[in-house]
C-alpha cells in the first residue's frame, strides 16, 4: 500500500541536488550541464513525521545523516531490464541452435 505520510524510523527515500548546472564540470555536453544533477538516497526517517515533498533528514544503513526532499516511504525496488527486443530473442534462438550444432560435430 502507497503512503504519503512517513514517522520516525521509517524506511524512505529522499532526493537532493547534488549539483547545480553552474556548480557542474567544464566540458561536459551541454544538454548535461542545464541540468542539475540529482541523487536519491534512502534511509530511516529522523523526524518524528514527515509527508511526501516535505524536507527531512534520514539516516543511511552506513550511518549518513542526509537532507533531502521526501520522495517515497517504503520505497520499492523498480527495475527491469527494459522493453523486450525482438532481434535479441532471434540472436539467443540461433546461437543456442549453433551450440547444439556444435555439440553434435565434436562428438
Amino acid at each position: 500500500m502507497k503512503t504519503n505520510q512517513a514517522k520516525q524510523g521509517d524506511w524512505v527515500r529522499i532526493e537532493r541536488t547534488a549539483l547545480a548546472p553552474e556548480e557542474r564540470a567544464p566540458g561536459i555536453p551541454e544538454e548535461t550541464a542545464r541540468t542539475p544533477l540529482t541523487l536519491w538516497v534512502k534511509g530511516a526517517l529522523l523526524s518524528e513525521t514527515a509527508s511526501v515533498g516535505d524536507a527531512v533528514e534520514v539516516k543511511t544503513v552506513t550511518g549518513r545523516r542526509v537532507r533531502g526532499k521526501l520522495e517515497s516511504v517504503n520505497p520499492a525496488w523498480r527495475h527491469d531490464f527494459g522493453a523486450f527486443v525482438p532481434e535479441l530473442r532471434a540472436a539467443g534462438q540461433a546461437f543456442v541452435s549453433q551450440c547444439a550444432d556444435r555439440e553434435g560435430t565434436e562428438s
